[in-house]
């Protein structure tokens, strides 16, 4: 961690609790924890603005450093505010490296670019036809973020499928150790540059290593030495199935207590119930905002007290277009109270999906995002 100890950053629980961790502290406010940031990957949660987004009870969003560095492009942030004054959202922002988006675009065609230990070579129009490469850099990535003025920021890393072979699940844990030195290099420069009084951006690095848990440990314990305020699982946490990976639950127990550890990519309901009871603190997915622009809609099914989030039946998912909620006069959750459940019948949603509405997106998001935000709420409760 670059100035002290990781424990000391953070508002500590009782010592004998399970999980200590009570919030995060970042330049915009903490982030309670745990919590789920939806992904607002090119600075815009799908369907909504930010009063929404303070409407539903979330903290804070995820923007991918990569895509709004390329659209509309740092100097056009930077001169409105960062992504902050951009988005007209007050609350805490997480950039991510973009390593993931470069990693996809190389994978779908080598001839889209190339990683060497300096960084990513990439066109980022891919198959669209841009022709224009890029040098994107572990320093250039810190350097975007910074200027972007994300409260929590991560490395870039070298991401590998599972089914890869060993030697390039090897090369990648030891590009993302090299890359996650050269980023808290970075970092510290740009801290020291840094005017502003009050808590300073977090450096989130990215562990790496496949299903191989030996190189998944190497990985940790070097990011661990280096010294970073929090930890991020990479890779793929999913499995074919739909299910969270067998490493997705054993990487916090090479991490010590005290330290953030978030999970990417995370975001089905049951997922992150059974990641944050493994260790994970935060959680960020474009899962539920997907899904209600497909019109699922996710319910509880009971009430989530006294042992009531368990298994996958703890929540249903309505599927608004069905011809059955035609005159359903009913709330969508009579157990919750987002400006959709208040105001609106499912009637009216499946009305507007029927005519495709876009106020239709709008309400279904809500609704999701508050959704999650009720059943982290419930999670912190465990403590």
């Amino acid at each position: 961690m670059v100035g002290s100890s990781p424990e000391a950053a953070y508002q500590m629980q009782d010592p004998t609790a399970r999980d200590p961790l009570l919030n995060l502290p970042t330049p915009h406010g903490p982030i309670p924890l745990p919590a789920f940031f939806p992904d607002a990957t090119r600075a815009v949660v799908k369907s909504i603005d930010a009063a929404d987004l303070e409407a539903s009870g979330v903290t804070a969003v995820m923007v991918n450093a990569l895509h709004v560095t390329t659209q509309p492009g740092a100097d056009v942030i930077s001169k409105l505010g960062g992504l902050h004054g951009f988005m007209g959202w007050p609350g805490p922002i997480v950039t991510d490296s973009g390593g993931f988006q470069i990693y996809s675009l190389l994978r779908e065609n080598s001839r889209n670019g190339s990683v060497s230990a300096k960084g990513f070579i990439y066109r980022p129009g891919g198959h669209r036809g841009n022709n224009d490469k890029r040098l994107f850099t572990p320093e250039k990535s810190i350097q975007q973020q910074m200027r972007f003025g994300a409260d929590v920021l991560f490395c870039l890393d070298q991401c590998t499928h599972p089914d890869d072979p060993s030697d390039l699940h090897l090369a990648s844990v030891e590009r993302t150790l090299a890359w996650a030195r050269l980023c808290k290099a970075e970092f510290g420069r740009r801290l020291s540059q840094r005017e502003a009084d009050g808590p300073r951006p977090l450096l989130f690095a990215v562990i790496q290593g496949g299903n191989d848990q030996d190189l998944r440990r190497r990985c940790t314990e070097t990011l661990l030495e280096i010294g970073f305020d929090g930890f991020g699982f990479g890779g793929w946490p999913i499995g074919e199935e739909g299910e969270l990976v067998d490493m997705v639950l054993r990487v916090p127990e090479m991490i010590p207590r005290g330290i953030p550890i978030h999970g990417l990519g995370i975001g089905k309901p049951e997922n992150i119930v059974a990641a944050y009871r493994a260790g994970y603190h935060t959680f960020d997915s474009s899962f539920p905002t997907r899904a209600a622009r497909r019109r699922r809609l996710m319910v509880a099914t009971r009430p989530w007290a006294d042992g009531g989030i368990s298994g996958k039946d703890f929540y249903d998912v309505l599927y608004l277009e069905d011809d059955r909620y035609y005159r359903d006069s009913r709330p969508l959750d009579a157990q919750c109270s987002c400006l959709t459940c208040r105001r609106f019948s499912r009637a009216y949603l499946h009305h507007l999906f029927r005519i495709d509405d876009g106020l239709a997106n709008r309400l279904a998001t809500v609704h999701n995002l508050s959704f999650y935000t009720r059943l982290l709420a419930a999670l912190a409760h465990e403590r």
